[in-house]
């Protein structure tokens, strides 16, 4: 066996590295459980009743905490499915053409059948070098994984994982239950904290574990309140930590709304159809992360300006590199709600699952 050099053991160290956010933030979450279950309600509080309401409630914020917390980092990342990697022959093309308008126009040929609209910011297709694959929309290649990432929002050191397509929504939860957490530690710890003050507790030991737990908790209380109000923010807006920072570009140009569908569908796109998961770290997420429903219509100006035009769509195909392309089936039905073209009820390909087209599609957002 052939023995490692430098750049392996330099990336196993960095492996080891990522891991200290996550190992911090267990033990702090492990202290807190013993001041608060312990040194707390156990050995502080005095009225039965209060002890068996703080210890239940505790309990349940923290098993949704550490539950939502673990599938955020254990959740593998979703990447590109096949049919976005580049044939060998492709690759070989590829490899022979120079940058530039040849290379681009074997890049449209591989993407000619693929459900993607948006384009970098030349307007050239979107394609990553390392892994030699045409983004999907949304995708991005992350630096520290060294992957591309379906809907990568972000990659987060405290839980040493991409936060994307496959994994948001436990983001989410995970962000709102530490939340919830916290708010719940500081209001329950705030009328002893006060009596450290005025020496109100015995001297002991607990004493000071109350203290620094209130603290702990009002401290983190703050940043995760904004942290999850700037998600909640953009679930809303249907973005992406990246997307807020830089728009997509599609085919008529930049749009920061592109795929803004309304906050219902918003919603439902991260969340799910069935609201019984909603507050649950299961997965529920609608689609498979390689493509989006969009709110625009009409995208290229040479087509009609109607619904009608969806024949001059087909017809001129050729001449677009992103032709419209039906979406995956449980995003399609996102597209044929309320508020969406009316044409749809007297179209019966509509009405099958994976046929509506977003380039023909849109629910106007409040």
């Amino acid at each position: 066996m052939a023995p490692s050099g430098p750049g392996s053991v330099r990336r196993r160290c960095r492996r080891v590295l990522y891991w200290i956010p996550v190992v911090f933030i267990s033990l702090l979450l492990g202290w807190s459980y013993y001041a608060y279950a312990i040194q707390l309600c156990i050995v502080s509080m005095e009225n039965v009743g209060e002890q068996v309401v703080c210890l239940i409630a505790y309990h349940l914020l923290f098993a949704m905490f550490v539950w939502s917390y673990w599938k955020t980092i254990f959740t593998l990342p979703m990447n590109p499915s096949k049919e976005f990697h580049l044939s060998y022959a492709e690759k070989e093309l590829l490899e022979r053409e120079p940058r530039g308008e040849a290379h681009q126009e074997v890049l449209r040929r591989a993407a000619k059948d693929l459900p993607i609209y948006t384009r970098t910011m030349s307007g050239a297709i979107r394609y990553c070098d390392r892994c030699q694959l045409i983004k999907p929309d949304r995708c991005h290649h992350c630096s520290v994984c060294d992957k591309c990432i379906l809907k990568m929002d972000h990659h987060c050191p405290w839980v040493n994982n991409c936060v994307g397509f496959s994994n948001y929504k436990f983001f989410l939860l995970f962000l709102a239950y530490s939340l919830l957490y916290c708010l719940f530690i500081a209001a329950t710890d705030l009328q002893y904290f006060i009596k450290f003050w005025t020496n109100g507790l015995p001297d002991t030991q607990a004493k000071f574990h109350i203290m620094f737990l209130f603290f702990a908790a009002a401290m983190f209380s703050v940043s995760l309140s904004s942290l999850f109000g700037y998600h909640c923010w953009l679930v809303s807006k249907n973005k992406s930590t990246l997307e807020a920072f830089r728009s997509p570009v599609f085919r008529h140009g930049t749009d920061k709304n592109g795929f803004s569908l309304g906050f219902s569908k918003n919603m439902r796109q991260v969340f799910g159809d069935e609201k019984k998961y909603w507050l649950l770290p299961i997965f529920s997420s609608l689609g498979d992360g390689c493509s989006f429903p969009t709110c625009l219509v009409n995208q290229d100006p040479e087509q009609a300006s109607t619904p009608a035009g969806l024949n001059s769509t087909s017809k001129n195909s050729e001449n677009h590199p992103f032709p419209a392309k039906p979406l995956r089936e449980s995003q399609s039905h996102l597209l044929t709600d309320s508020q969406s073209w009316t044409e749809s009820s007297t179209n019966p390909g509509k009405g099958k699952a994976g046929m509506s087209n977003p380039a023909l599609t849109m629910e106007n957002e409040t």
